[in-house]
């Protein structure tokens, strides 16, 4: 099992930026996927999650109106848009899965975590 987050970076506050999330070891479509961040000094947290054929997606309250969760199961591919960044932003950013459903944001039964990507949102 391997998921492997890319597209991190460095980004002005009120930018934009898409992470990716390549997916393989297991079909994609059977679990949820979602989206977690690990800010300095904090502990880890759920931002986003989309269920498994993408009819229902769950965002943090602080991402709400600013980032978007995609999913193309034919390319075991996941996505997370971030736009309107903010300095709080900034932390890695993990993809998981294993879960069935969204309420843990995307982890279950099984806890699947990629490498993570950094996110740093500054002038």
């Amino acid at each position: 099992v391997q998921l492997q987050a890319s597209g991190g970076g460095l980004v002005q506050p009120g930018g934009s930026l898409r992470l990716s999330c390549a997916v393989s070891g297991f079909t994609l479509e059977d679990f949820a996927i979602g989206w977690w961040r690990e800010a300095p000094g904090k502990g880890r947290e759920g931002v986003s999650c989309i269920s498994r054929r993408g009819g229902s997606a769950r965002l943090a309250e602080s991402v709400k109106g600013r980032f978007a969760i995609s999913r193309d199961n034919a390319q075991n591919l996941a996505y997370l848009q971030m736009n309107n960044v903010k300095p709080e932003d900034t932390a890695v950013y993990f993809c998981v899965s294993g879960g069935e459903t969204c309420d843990e944001y995307g982890l279950g039964d099984h806890n699947y975590w990629g490498q993570g990507t950094q996110v740093t949102v500054s002038s």
